[in-house]
């Protein structure tokens, strides 16, 4: 009797065989069988999920077919587009077709699209960067220096015809103004030198909350600025309020409120820089120890707020990780280099220290002190480069 020749279900099903009796090692399992690891662990998920059938051959056709919409419509989908005094996209031209074509399916947006797009008459638009959004719930704060909030209150001509930025930063549960300054810009430099004279005075706090922009926030890796991963290396974790969510930070946007209220209308046209600065301590003495707050059940945010045990330290502490966490270095380009295996964490994070921690067989988290920046997978490295991609939540 001749040899029955397998088939590739056959090989399938006594891959996930032997998986299941628990070989050795799960590589040396792929390497009899002749298939990569990453085609290996593909076949065990499939089958996990779906049980046999999921390791059926699955069909590779494509899922846009523009051919099988007619060439009248294709010819009428381009006649459409150019029609009318603006232009129509895929949802109006789709709306034109039935009433153009009212004995057949009009075909999907998508395959408008794709049909526009063949024909050269859509533009790609070019995708804005956005900064990552906090993946973690904002938390409250009950005594002070839990929290800080900072923020810049808007911008305005000042009488010298200079724009001026006020940085303003308050303690979240005392309501303490700990810092209301005239600033020339938002660069990263002249705001870390305000965040440090209100630290030699205060101490640090636990968290600060801001919105996302700059010098709070960038583009980069976990949305990490210079000035949020200074604040890291101090021990203070950055909060940052939802795009558009400015009640999120309702405390300091009901002190800038106030604020508002005490400057010239229109803002500053009278007033000089020079004289500026008088008005924000003028403000801030009067809001800190005389006014009275109703949530603070009528007494002054002094009278509340005590600074933090926590001292500034006058040399920036390096990153530290637990035992079990390997440190490595990130070079001047933003890559960590490890056992031959090169990772893109971010320029933003150059000349930093992060940490990798082993979650799994060939999976690693990578993170810079509690922020998680990302996870790789060894097996998808290719030419000895691996991308870091978002951790899952």
């Amino acid at each position: 009797m001749p040899w029955r020749e397998l088939t590739p279900m056959d090989l399938k099903m006594l891959f996930i065989a032997d998986y299941l009796q628990g070989p050795p090692s799960f590589s040396a399992l792929c390497e009899a069988y002749e298939i990569s690891r990453k085609t290996g662990y593909k076949w065990v998920e499939r089958y996990e999920k779906e049980g046999p059938a999921g390791l059926e051959e699955r069909s590779r056709r494509r899922l846009t077919q523009d051919w099988v919409v007619p060439v009248a419509v294709r010819e009428t989908i381009v006649e459409l587009r150019g029609q009318g005094e603006t232009v129509p996209g895929p949802k109006k031209i789709q709306a034109a077709l039935q009433e153009r074509f009212p004995d057949q399916a009009p075909p999907s947006k998508t395959a408008i699209y794709n049909i526009l797009k063949k024909a050269e008459l859509i533009k790609p638009r070019r995708l804005r960067q956005r900064v990552a959004i906090y993946p973690k719930p904002l938390e409250k704060a009950e005594s002070p220096n839990q929290l800080f909030s900072a923020d810049y209150k808007g911008q305005f001509l000042t009488g010298s015809g200079v724009w001026c930025y006020p940085l303003t930063i308050m303690d979240h549960a005392s309501r303490f103004l700990l810092a209301c300054h005239s600033m020339a810009n938002t660069n990263f430099l002249e705001t870390q030198a305000v965040f440090t004279e209100v630290f030699r005075e205060n101490g640090l706090p636990e968290r600060i909350r801001t919105d996302n922009g700059v010098p709070f926030a960038s583009k980069g890796r976990a949305g990490l600025s210079q000035l949020s991963i200074w604040w890291l290396r101090l021990g203070i974790i950055p909060e940052r309020i939802a795009p558009g969510r400015p009640e999120q930070n309702g405390r300091h946007e009901r002190m800038h409120r106030t604020l508002k209220s005490t400057l010239p209308s229109p803002p500053a046209v009278a007033v000089a820089w020079e004289a500026q600065q008088r008005h924000f301590d003028r403000f801030r003495q009067h809001y800190n120890y005389e006014r009275l707050h109703e949530a603070l059940k009528q007494r002054t945010p002094a009278s509340c707020y005590h600074p933090s045990p926590r001292p500034f330290p006058e040399k920036l502490p390096e990153m530290t990780y637990p035992s079990h966490i390997e440190s490595l270095p990130i070079d001047g380009c933003g890559i960590v280099s490890r056992r031959g295996l090169r990772i893109y964490v971010g320029y933003v994070l150059k000349h930093q220290t992060i940490g990798l921690e082993q979650i799994g067989d060939g999976l690693w988290d990578v993170i810079f002190g509690p922020i998680v920046l990302g996870r790789i997978d060894v097996r998808d490295a290719i030419d000895g480069y691996v991308t870091l991609k978002v951790s899952p939540m």
